[in-house]
């Protein structure tokens, strides 16, 4: 049996979610990837335009900000060092009885010493040149740690919804009807309160131009929960009123229909409101299927525990 698949007015501003008609008719890839990123590129703009170091350097992950970190302190003590090397044998102390290669390695590390402040002693600028180098490394060496430690304190002070999402999405029997569901769970021991959930199913739109898309909310069991401390699985009844009534997994395929999901809630440790985003496609969607329970048997003191562990295991539906 085919959906009953009504379509969306074309003159409600608010039916492309802000993907624009472009994206929603010209795309071929799922509009919100898993991680939650758009499938959108901007081009036109010069590098420089388009640069936002301080935007990627706070969204990478930390060993790729470490990295950076540790790649950019060893090339520009290897620069200074070069630099002092440059201004001569008599630049540093002791310089005069090494070879150039010793004296890379003696200004390698004097250019740590300066440019950390931390001034042993052993070695020190001798000429005019040379206390020029000194001068400007430790300027370089001021701002460029006040960078990296306000990057840093941003990186660690930024609220995160760290929520994990369930690998697949199931459609399966539930409470004497059929229903979609996925689950979520906190990865993080922060407290989430006020969680609320949004559903929508973009699909491809029979009866219109090939290229048009509706995108239609998904009714929800509980669009909200006031507290979010073990996993939450997100249920839409499959009832006459949803889209997704009548629908088989071929339906979906056909009309490249995609889940886009979007929550938002309150984080106790940052005061400040969190959201996160990801989707499922068709082919992430298993039928007959349900979630394997996540709950382990109580602990002596009676304490509930989840294993997140179990967080994408399913089972048939008997």
């Amino acid at each position: 049996m085919s959906a009953d698949l009504r379509p969306v007015p074309t003159d409600d501003p608010n039916a492309d979610l802000g993907f624009g008609s472009v994206v929603s008719r010209d795309s071929r890839k799922r509009l919100l990837n898993r991680d939650g990123t758009f499938n959108v590129r901007r081009e036109g703009l010069g590098y420089w335009e388009a640069l936002s170091a301080y935007h990627y350097f706070l969204t990478i992950s930390w060993p790729k900000f470490l990295g950076y970190v540790a790649a950019a302190y060893v090339v520009l003590n290897a620069l200074f060092a070069v630099a002092f090397v440059a201004c001569g044998a008599g630049a540093l102390t002791g310089f005069s009885n090494e070879a150039p290669m010793e004296r890379f390695t003696r200004a390698f590390f004097f250019s740590v010493h300066t440019l950390a402040t931390i001034g042993y002693g052993n070695i020190v600028p001798v000429t005019f040149a040379a206390n020029v180098m000194v001068a400007l490394e430790s300027l370089v060496g001021l701002l460029g740690f006040s960078i990296i430690a306000g990057i840093m304190f941003a990186r660690f002070a930024r609220p995160r919804a760290e929520i994990a999402f369930s690998e697949v999405a199931v459609i399966a029997p539930y409470r004497d009807k059929t229903a979609l569901m996925f689950r979520i769970v906190n990865k993080k021991r922060n407290e989430i309160v006020e969680m609320e959930a949004k559903v929508l199913l973009a699909r491809r739109r029979r009866g219109g131009q090939a290229t048009d898309r509706d995108f239609i909310p998904l009714k929800l069991e509980r669009e909200r929960v006031v507290f979010f401390p073990l996993a939450w699985t997100i249920v839409h009844p499959i009832d006459e009123t949803s889209p997704l009534s009548g629908c088989s997994p071929n339906d979906l395929r056909a009309l490249d229909a995609e889940l886009l999901i979007l929550l938002n809630g309150f984080d106790e440790t940052f005061s400040q409101t969190v959201h996160t985003r990801s989707s499922y496609k068709a082919d992430e969607i298993v039928w007959g299927a349900r979630f394997r329970n996540m709950f382990n048997p109580l602990d002596p003191d009676g304490t509930v525990s989840v294993d997140i562990r179990k967080l994408h295991e399913v089972e048939p539906v008997a």
